[in-house]
């Protein structure tokens, strides 16, 4: 998922939105940007919640970077790998019918058709999200918290045993990176635009990219509300099963 429906989803599961919580919810994300695998980025979170139980504002951080992963079950789980009883997460079962119209619009291989198809489905994600409250706004707050980022980036250096400086230099970059307005299919497309040139240097058309999104925001609107709720309770039995709530 985008970065405004993780920190939505955090708010969902914790039941308190704050900066720490809202930057663990993105933080296997920017993990990813500082030399970490996603797969060890997004199923550490057990580990990462008892290397900080008992710091009073890092555990937040750690609550919400649970929420976000595929080990243990968080939205990414859900939303990417598994969603029973389909054989993939939702984003992807929802992607199916735009993996066509994404390989052309986004300029891409076949064989990348599916994964930057979900990525669409994610971004009409976002736009409902965007629109709930201002989350984007949040994330921009969290991201000037300079204390708290100085200390994200000594204990993830410390917890992945590297050195602090490349989380603090994502961490300082990623705003650049996601959309932290109230989202439209332009500001997404222009955003993912970004973002597919500083992974693959490949230019998408904008124009095209923008109508898919706005079509994938229409095409989850039926039973988004329903899939949300279902894995809100399903990750907060998770997490209450790891002393976490």
């Amino acid at each position: 998922m985008f970065p405004q429906t993780h920190v939505y989803f955090a708010e969902r599961v914790l039941g308190k939105l704050n900066d720490a919580v809202a930057l663990g919810s993105i933080f296997p994300d920017m993990a990813i940007g500082a030399g970490v695998n996603r797969d060890i980025s997004h199923s550490s979170g057990r580990e990462l919640l008892d290397f900080m139980r008992h710091d009073a504002v890092m555990i937040d951080f750690a609550r919400g970077n649970i929420t976000h992963g595929v080990e243990p079950d968080g939205l990414d789980y859900y939303g990417d790998e598994k969603n029973p009883p389909y054989e993939r997460g939702y984003c992807f079962e929802k992607g199916r019918r735009f993996i066509d119209p994404t390989i052309e619009a986004c300029n891409i291989p076949g064989e990348m058709g599916w994964w930057k198809a979900h990525n669409i489905v994610e971004m009409g994600i976002e736009l409902h999200v965007s629109q709930k409250r201002p989350y984007g706004e949040i994330l921009r707050q969290a991201f000037d918290n300079g204390e708290l980022i100085d200390e994200i980036g000594r204990q993830s250096g410390a917890f992945f045993g590297r050195d602090p400086l490349p989380f603090y230099g994502r961490i300082a970059h990623f705003p650049d990176y996601i959309d932290l307005e109230k989202s439209t299919p332009e500001s997404l497309a222009r955003k993912y635009d970004f973002q597919m040139y500083y992974k693959h240097r490949i230019r998408i058309n904008l124009p095209r990219v923008a109508r898919l999104i706005d079509e994938a925001a229409q095409w989850v609107e039926s039973d988004l509300e329903f899939f949300f709720s279902d894995i809100t309770e399903k990750v907060k039995k998770m997490m209450l099963g790891l002393n976490a709530l």
